[in-house]
């Protein structure tokens, strides 16, 4: 599910309208094939059998399978494919609007309200980033540690807390890093669209 989820991002941001700018083009590059393909395949290769490697001690399969679901409240390919799919979804509003009145690449420039359609749905977008940011932040947090301490007691009384081995940590840790940097990196392209926009739009405007 989280891989259609990544290609159907990717198909998409590759038959929209072309954003105006040249940040906004190099921004569904890297969004459109360098992230969707890091988290696509390397993201499955990474985090797709963590839960049959997940062991506990004692190892039997409903306590590995009750602290599992406590060490992942959320699988991180289910919440990165979810996020993928929210950040489309303001341009996936404005590409439909500008399907409908059939606007190009520089009417967006030299229309106002097309300009502010548009300033409006990558301030969303990095809106929606930022909360992802933070999201990421509390659920996963900046390292994976190999061992996970989980409180069995709910399952057995007699367990209390139990220590858990934690498959692939320094890997995990590494993609983690990775992924906050994708959405820095994603943030900072947004910002500096928009302040393009505005540029290009006072050029206009003088010109």
């Amino acid at each position: 599910m989280q891989i259609k989820a990544y290609f159907f991002s990717f198909f998409f941001y590759g038959s929209c309208l072309r954003p105006p700018t040249v940040i906004g083009q190099f921004h569904t590059l890297f969004f459109g094939s360098v992230r969707m393909f890091f988290l696509g395949v390397l993201g499955f290769a990474v985090y797709g059998n963590e839960a049959l490697h997940f062991s506990c001690d004692p190892d039997k399969k409903e306590i590995n399978l009750f602290c599992y679901n406590q060490f992942r409240p959320i699988t991180p390919q289910v919440f990165w494919a979810l996020q993928l799919v929210t950040v489309l979804v303001p341009g996936a509003v404005f590409h439909l609007y500008a399907a409908c009145k059939s606007i190009d690449q520089e009417s967006i420039l030299q229309r106002p309200i097309y300009t502010v359609f548009y300033i409006l749905s990558a301030l969303l977008r990095i809106i929606l980033e930022v909360i992802a940011f933070w999201l990421q932040s509390h659920l996963f947090g900046f390292q994976v540690k190999s061992l996970y301490h989980c409180d069995a007691s709910l399952l057995e009384k007699r367990l209390g807390i139990i220590r858990c081995l934690v498959p692939e940590h320094f890997e995990k840790t590494i993609f983690l890093i990775a992924m906050y940097t994708f959405t820095a990196v994603t943030i900072a392209l947004g910002a500096a669209e928009v302040f393009e926009i505005l540029c290009r739009r006072l050029s206009f405007l003088s010109g």
